[in-house]
């Protein structure tokens, strides 16, 4: 047995996320390239919060861990699996977040959280084949917090960054291209794409760095992992109370950055927020 499964069973203490078993099998997102041939994809709205998988009884997040609602926000949800986003509205993150990962957020914190579905993972079918299924289980449920991600068709990369910049300037995040005639597998392909006006990416805390000149005494910058194992420095973006009291070291962090090296580290990486829906490890 892994050393990673054999650290699977976690508790749930002090409003911290502990896994139970290893995390469902997503599709994930590669990121846009131009050139993509657009007459192949759907194209939504990137929802800025949680993911959160249906697997016909209980809700999970990306990582495998427990998601805790009140029974009313799943009653009469089907025993297909489902994949979506449990989201707060635009520029709302940390509020769903917060709510996701408390064991008991109660009702007033869950009456304003949403279930963007965006695919069906045990169907068959390719994604054009599941969306109409998509919506009509969506339909079935017949709950106004579960709803059935909006998808387009674009017709040129000018309109699609058309597309991007409205929904920019309205609060969204960004934008997903799902590819018609992909079946859901997981892991990360062309069948997915994610087009923001800049890029991002997640690292594990492997430890503290300690701050020179105005920050000595505290945190200088984050010795970070990358999924692939590679590791870099990662010391801007952090406030006064993110280095006097940094991410805990085995935690996972969300960084900005433009582009890569030929090594492929990350240009100009900048913090933005800890993964609290990724278990620390």
């Amino acid at each position: 047995m892994r050393r990673r499964d054999v650290l699977g069973l976690w508790l749930l203490a002090a409003g911290t996320w502990v896994r139970a078993e290893a995390p469902p099998a997503l599709l994930l997102a590669r990121v846009y390239q131009p050139g993509l041939p657009l007459q192949d994809y759907w194209v939504s709205e990137k929802y800025d919060g949680v993911r959160g998988h249906w697997d016909g009884q209980r809700l999970r997040t990306r990582g495998g861990e427990a998601i805790t609602p009140p029974a009313w926000f799943t009653a009469g949800w089907p025993a297909m699996a489902l994949d979506g986003e449990l989201w707060a509205g635009r520029g709302r993150f940390a509020e769903a977040q917060s709510t996701v990962r408390q064991q008991h957020a109660g009702d007033a914190a869950w009456r304003n959280m949403r279930y963007m579905v965006f695919d069906l993972p045990t169907h068959p079918g390719r994604f054009d084949e599941r969306l109409p299924a998509l919506r009509a289980a969506v339909a079935a449920i017949a709950q106004p917090w579960v709803q059935a991600v909006p998808q387009r068709r674009v017709a040129s990369h000018e309109a699609l960054h058309a597309l991007l910049a409205r929904t920019v300037r309205a609060g969204g995040e960004g934008l997903m291209l799902h590819r018609g005639a992909s079946h859901y597998q997981a892991g990360r392909s062309d069948d997915l794409i994610k087009l923001k006006t800049h890029e991002d990416a997640e690292a594990r805390v492997l430890a503290h760095l300690p701050g020179k000149g105005q920050h000595a005494g505290r945190m200088g910058a984050l010795l970070v992992e990358m999924p692939d194992g590679q590791r870099f420095r990662l010391g801007a973006g952090f406030s006064d109370a993110d280095r006097a009291a940094p991410p805990p070291i085995g935690s996972w962090v969300t960084y900005r950055y433009r582009g890569v090296h030929a090594s492929g580290l990350p240009r100009f990486a900048s913090f933005v927020r800890v993964r609290e829906d990724m278990p620390a490890h």
